[in-house]
């Protein structure tokens, strides 16, 4: 068996140097979406072009509640799983077209789940093939440095590596070409303001 190998004196002095300019590199962006009347924009999500090794697969649920998914926009790594679940006192068929994932849950009732795993990068869209209005977002994203804003229209992604990267939002009823803007980060500074404009929601068909 082979004895660790130790490193002493000046090597070592550089290795820790080295070592802490990579810590002092990386950094935290504050990311704060408006839309054109000042208004916080939540569920927009967020994604920081940077080199970063991509996030273990995790469990989500997306539940149909009140015709309704909810979250109704989510972020996961790739290789995750989401369970769709209904707590509606109705049937729900959940489908998704997206070249990412596509699938199909035939009807299902209340109290019960259906398991579905993202293992390809993209935004899935999701709907029901009995109520038209609900819908839902899926974004799956191989970096560490992607979320979605707060109430408050906030999110921060932490530990971006140094320099300035492309930062790309998205929501779902963002006016540009597929609902994104691309915006350059300044490295001098720890926050960036985004003013987006936003299309009128469409009408809710309560249809059973």
């Amino acid at each position: 068996m082979l004895a660790p190998i130790r490193v002493f004196g000046p090597l070592a002095l550089a290795l820790a140097a080295i070592l802490a300019a990579a810590t002092a590199q990386a950094a935290d962006l504050t990311v704060t979406v408006r839309d054109s009347s000042g208004r916080p924009v939540a569920d927009a999500v967020v994604i920081v072009d940077a080199p970063g090794r991509a996030p273990a697969p995790t469990r989500v649920t997306i539940n149909q509640r009140d015709m309704q998914f909810v979250p109704s926009v989510v972020v996961v790594p790739v290789g995750s799983t989401i369970t769709f679940g209904n707590l509606d006192p109705f049937r729900h068929h959940v489908y998704s077209f997206s070249p990412p994932r596509k699938f199909e849950l035939k009807l299902f009732g209340q109290g019960q789940t259906r398991p579905v795993q993202f293992d390809r990068p993209g935004l899935v869209a999701i709907g029901c093939n009995i109520h038209d209005s609900m819908q839902a977002f899926v974004h799956v994203v191989d970096t560490p440095f992607a979320s979605k804003t707060d109430a408050a229209g906030r999110v921060t992604i932490r530990g971006l590596p140094g320099g300035s990267h492309k930062v790309r939002v998205w929501h779902a009823l963002l006016r540009a070409p597929a609902n994104q803007v691309t915006l350059t980060a300044d490295p001098s500074r720890s926050t960036l303001p985004v003013t987006v404009r936003l299309r009128r929601p469409a009408p809710m068909h309560h249809d059973y």
